[in-house]
């Protein structure tokens, strides 16, 4: 990726233009033929749906405290509700979390005018289209990249926690915060469940807690890898270590 050149995303100054604008982004010709083939072609429960079919913005307010990194949009998730996770398995079990740790105003999201609103916490993706197979290539990666970059960037003032979901937002995330203004520990700290780095602010300020979470996926859940109840504890972790009160969630 030739960063030397203007990106759109460059002159943005607040989040919600950022949304507005990523939203247009054509950048990854393979990315864009399968979101908009997913919105042709449909699934047959979707078939009176009229999909979103463009780049999924991050959702939560600009001032959060903790921010959640996922991979990127399904075909017929948040590609379809334009919302990020949202319409899919996945989603169903995160935000079900959030609602019960007080994070999120109901279990449930199923669309982007349900009245669904995040409280103290953000969630992104470092790839914002939905990719075949959910298998972003390592270029659309690196192409997409400036959106989130400039996200947390935009969020320094009030950020104070991150948790990748999965191994390749973990990965994916670790660049993006050197470049938003943490420094990253080396060696590089290693993706596992429930690991956590802390890193300094380059500039002396609030560091960050970046904590691993096995992704929600139904592969993932479906084995036992992640239950219901691992995830509420992360995620209560984090948002413990973000400066929020996350409710006491129950035990399963």
């Amino acid at each position: 990726m030739d960063t030397s050149r203007h990106h759109p995303c460059d002159d943005v100054r607040g989040l919600a233009e950022l949304d507005a604008r990523v939203t247009g982004c054509r950048a990854c010709p393979r990315l864009v033929q399968w979101r908009e083939e997913a919105a042709r072609v449909k699934r047959r429960a979707y078939l009176e749906w009229d999909y979103w079919a463009r780049p999924i913005p991050g959702f939560g307010p600009p001032d959060a405290a903790l921010v959640l990194v996922g991979l990127a949009p399904a075909a017929h998730g948040g590609n379809r509700t334009g919302r990020i996770f949202t319409g899919d398995p996945s989603g169903d079990l995160l935000y079900r979390a959030l609602y019960e740790l007080g994070l999120a105003s109901q279990p449930h999201s199923v669309g982007r005018d349900d009245g669904m609103a995040l409280h103290g916490v953000r969630i992104t993706d470092p790839v914002r289209c939905a990719p075949p197979e959910n298998k972003p290539t390592t270029e659309e990666r690196d192409t997409c990249r400036p959106w989130i970059t400039k996200e947390l960037q935009l969020m320094r003032p009030t950020v104070r926690a991150v948790v990748a979901l999965g191994g390749f937002a973990w990965q994916a995330v670790l660049p993006v915060l050197a470049a938003a203004g943490w420094i990253v520990p080396r060696p590089r700290p290693v993706f596992g469940h429930g690991a956590r780095a802390v890193l300094p602010a380059a500039d002396g300020g609030a560091p960050l807690d970046l904590f691993g979470c096995y992704h929600a996926s139904p592969r993932n859940t479906y084995t036992g890898r992640l239950t219901p109840q691992m995830l509420r504890d992360l995620l209560a972790t984090a948002a413990t270590a973000a400066g929020l009160r996350p409710a006491s969630p129950p035990q399963s």
